[in-house]
């Protein structure tokens, strides 16, 4: 309740975020932050800071961005020490310990650091910084687009790309759906986010769009078919699968936004 009460604030000073990309109201930008938060994090204080097991990291915020500890990478983008000069300059006071790598080393480490938890929770969870975590969602869409473009040398499929992009953020169910996909799975550049050379991120789903109907129904059951196949493809020992039902279902809501 807490998580939902604190997602109201947002609406009185979401008129000031900039969009060049995707055009949504004030009130449009406060649903997609609540919307994503429920989508990550089951919309609760909680969940913004967690550590998934299995896992080599953390993930922090509404949107779980990924912060790697220290000596550490992984194949996957790591986006929360961007978040965190982003709200370093936006004003928000961020402890120096949370502006290097992650610094716990594993699960159990983090879980013996309740104080350090603790303060990323009350940060995390500020109203002002909810807004920022939104904004800074809707800024990775919007600079998500000249990088997949360049991905795809091809002027005709470059051409497709563009056009689903534009039909889809049109909308306000199309603008969230290309929000909440890119956080979710990438924008599907990183060769390092393939298995067995093929990828699931934004990228790949717009690509493999079919043409006619509704654009945000076409995008969800692409989405469908690009994470079915990444789970397929995955390493046995992932166990990916067990991940795969919950998220058809997140990408099947897109629609209903």
């Amino acid at each position: 309740m807490r998580a939902i009460l604190l997602l109201g604030f947002l609406a009185l000073s979401m008129s000031s975020l900039s969009s060049q990309a995707v055009h949504l109201s004030s009130g449009e930008r406060v649903r997609v932050g609540r919307m994503i938060w429920k989508n990550e994090c089951a919309g609760t204080v909680e969940g913004l800071v967690s550590w998934n097991r299995g896992e080599g990291f953390p993930s922090l915020g509404i949107g779980h961005f990924i912060w790697y500890p220290a000596g550490k990478q992984g194949p996957f983008d790591e986006s929360f020490p961007r978040l965190a000069a982003l709200l370093s300059e936006r004003g928000i006071a961020v402890p120096g310990w949370a502006r290097g790598p992650a610094p716990w080393k594993d699960r159990a480490a983090m879980e013996a650091d309740p104080r350090r938890v603790r303060e990323l929770r009350t940060l995390l969870s500020s109203p002002r910084a909810l807004e920022v975590q939104t904004e800074f969602l809707i800024a990775r869409l919007e600079a998500a687009l000249p990088k997949l473009l360049k991905a795809v040398p091809e002027a005709n499929r470059r051409a497709a790309v563009r056009e689903r992009f534009r039909r889809l953020s049109a909308t306000a169910a199309g603008s969230f759906a290309l929000i909440d996909y890119v956080n979710f799975k990438g924008e599907g550049v990183l060769a390092s986010e393939r298995y067995r050379g093929e990828g699931w991120g934004l990228l790949q789903v717009l690509e493999n769009m079919r043409e006619g109907g509704d654009p945000v129904r076409a995008f969800a059951r692409s989405a469908a078919e690009v994470l079915t196949r990444r789970v397929r493809n995955a390493p046995p020992e992932r166990k990916e699968g067990r991940w795969l039902p919950g998220w058809i279902n997140r990408v099947e809501r897109y629609p209903a936004f």
